[in-house]
């Protein structure tokens, strides 16, 4: 409880009576000491005289509302009148006692407005419990370390009413703290002059389990640098751990004068920091596998063309072109990624196929084509048991099915063809046609263009050679403009 009146009887009094009843309580004589007060600490109630030298009660009231200060107001005055009243409810004041008055009925009062303030805080806490809940929800639908890390940080920033909130994650190789998201209230972003933190003390707290909550010059010792164009008010730190191990720290910074944080707040941070930890434990753990994953199909792929040199790097090329396609039929990440994973694993069958039929220059003998068409069906066999790789089996096994059903495995025609299996037919035959192979040299550009045009709506599906054309030529005036950039770029540096 925070006291003011200029009539030191009157401090006295409510002082002692307050304190009787377990209050903990400071006085101060006029609004300007009060201001002092409430920067230096946190108060639950200003209990304030209406007419005092330097700084009077409405104007202290009309300051405590300008700082969004989270604390009841009670106005005191002996020269009160219905309009002196008003104007205090119109200001933001809790009640309104006059002079002289009954000790009894300003307890009564302080209870009603703690009563009213400890309601007001469970509402609050359930708001904050549904921002976690909400927040837990976002986090469950993306495994995207970059997208968790924005997610966590501007929830911080909400639900704390903070200026600033950062997040920093320790380095694996380096073993440092790094900031990976730091988000301003007011959007403003400033590389150089921000936040530097004093570790070794924050990371003391956090050994001894001590809160990291401090106000003013004690918020302040927390931190080797703050920005220069104001003050700092008031800091939280909470660690991140997962498995006993801190894995990095969330922090939210108060530049608001008397805008001071709280225990609750600090306890929500910590729930979200709880949180965010075991958010960013398992989307590094999907990435790891992710990365298990493509190795693996980096080895099958590998695995294939070491049988066969006249394909190396074919896979990887058919990849390419197939990413192009699914970026000019605008198909999402997830569908993407899908497409050109099945380009690199298309040909697997082939290792089940003779050498000597696959490198043989003149034309292939009934019995080897017969041989050869198997690759598709033995390509399935081999992904299918494979779990993480059962949704590419349909592209692998159809991507020799024609449009008009004249392909095999099955004859299937239009739209009953996969439409990855449609995709890697076109970037499959392009490849094939502009790469050298055992029985012919490698077609022009130009001419492999010219073929697919022709056999659009036959052998191809005529969208998605479109879709390719395009993209193509996209394609390669990118890689020719680049590529005289290069040279302009190595001429200037020889004149120099």
């Amino acid at each position: 409880m925070l006291v003011v009146d200029d009539e030191k009887v009157i401090r006295e009094i409510l002082s002692d009576f307050l304190s009787m009843e377990g209050y903990v309580v400071r006085t101060v004589e006029d609004g300007v000491q009060a201001l002092e007060e409430l920067d230096q600490r946190s108060f639950n109630m200003v209990i304030t005289d209406l007419k005092m030298p330097r700084m009077g009660g409405l104007e202290l009231l009309e300051e405590i509302n300008r700082r969004a200060a989270n604390v009841l107001t009670v106005i005191m005055t002996g020269f009160g009148t219905v309009e002196t009243a008003i104007e205090a409810m119109k200001k933001g004041a809790y009640d309104y006692i006059l002079k002289p008055f009954k000790v009894e009925e300003v307890i009564h009062i302080v209870q009603r407005g703690l009563e009213k303030q400890r309601l007001q805080e469970e509402n609050i806490q359930l708001k904050e419990a549904l921002s976690i809940y909400k927040m837990s929800e976002a986090l469950t639908k993306t495994l995207s370390i970059d997208n968790i890390l924005e997610v966590i940080v501007s929830t911080a920033l909400k639900e704390s009413s903070a200026d600033v909130a950062s997040l920093l994650l320790v380095d694996k190789t380096s073993k440092q703290f790094e900031v990976k998201v730091r988000q301003s209230s007011d959007g403003t972003q400033d590389c150089d002059d921000v936040e530097v933190l004093n570790l070794v003390e924050i990371l003391e707290h956090y050994r001894e389990d001590r809160p990291v909550l401090y106000h003013a010059s004690r918020a302040r010792r927390l931190c080797t640098q703050v920005p220069t164009d104001r003050t700092l008010v008031s800091m939280i730190s909470v660690p991140m751990k997962v498995r006993l191990e801190i894995i990095g720290m969330l922090n939210v910074y108060s530049y608001s004068r008397g805008s001071k944080f709280n225990e609750g707040q600090r306890k929500m941070l910590s729930i979200l920091g709880d949180r965010a930890s075991s958010a960013i434990d398992n989307a590094r753990l999907y990435q790891n596998l992710q990365r298990t994953f493509q190795q693996t199909i980096q080895g099958f792929a590998k695995a294939m063309e070491a049988k066969d040199p006249y394909t190396s790097g074919h896979s990887d090329r058919v990849t390419q072109y197939s990413r192009l396609i699914c970026k000019g039929l605008r198909l999402d990440p997830v569908h993407t990624e899908r497409v050109c994973t099945a380009a690199l694993m298309h040909d697997i069958g082939k290792i089940g196929i003779p050498l000597d039929a696959l490198n043989k220059p003149q034309k292939l003998t009934r019995e080897e084509y017969e041989i050869f068409k198997e690759h598709p069906d033995k390509g399935r066999r081999i992904l299918e048991p494979i779990e993480f790789l059962r949704e590419i089996v349909p592209a692998v096994y159809h991507h020799h099915e024609q449009y008009d059903g004249t392909g095999y495995p099955l004859g299937l025609a239009g739209e009953e063809i996969p439409l990855d299996a449609r995709i890697l037919a076109v970037a499959d035959t392009y490849d094939a046609m502009t790469s050298d192979r055992a029985y012919r040299q490698a077609l022009s550009h130009e001419i492999a263009i010219a073929e697919l045009r022709r056999c659009a709506g036959t052998q191809f599906d005529p969208r998605i050679v479109a879709v390719f054309i395009i993209e193509m030529e996209h394609w390669r005036r990118e890689k020719t403009d680049a590529a005289q950039a290069e040279g302009s770029s190595q001429v200037a540096i020889g004149d120099q």
